[in-house]
């Protein structure tokens, strides 16, 4: 009986992968779970993420697992790769790479489009 439970236990954990939190607020930023700055860029449309390729090798999105679900202001949206992406009042959420540490902001106002998230 105690194999059947574990086993069953190791299939569900398996078949489920644990998910990453959504995005959160912390000092007046939304943040990943991570705790490092999430960034919204003024060229992407309303639901939709405007930044692939080497945009995105820049500005990873803060993509969303499988098993995600929209909550309040937080929603998902498609990117072009079929992948889905966090979005906070329909913007997507990005993150900066050359941002090494939680708490980190480098990427606010880069090129005038970048901007730290803010609910």
């Amino acid at each position: 009986m105690k194999r059947m439970l574990f086993a069953a236990a190791l299939t569900a954990a398996i078949v489920r992968p644990a998910a990453a939190e959504p995005p959160q607020v912390a000092d007046g930023k939304l943040v990943d779970e991570a705790h490092m700055t999430l960034y919204v860029f003024d060229r992407d449309a309303p639901g939709k993420s405007m930044c692939d390729g080497t945009c995105a090798a820049n500005w990873p999105p803060a993509l969303a697992d499988a098993y995600d679900k929209a909550s309040g202001a937080l929603s998902l949206v498609a990117r072009d790769d079929g992948k889905k992406q966090w979005a906070y009042r329909g913007r997507p959420l990005y993150r900066w790479k050359m941002d090494h540490k939680a708490g980190d902001a480098g990427g606010d106002g880069i090129g005038g489009m970048w901007h730290v998230a803010r609910p």
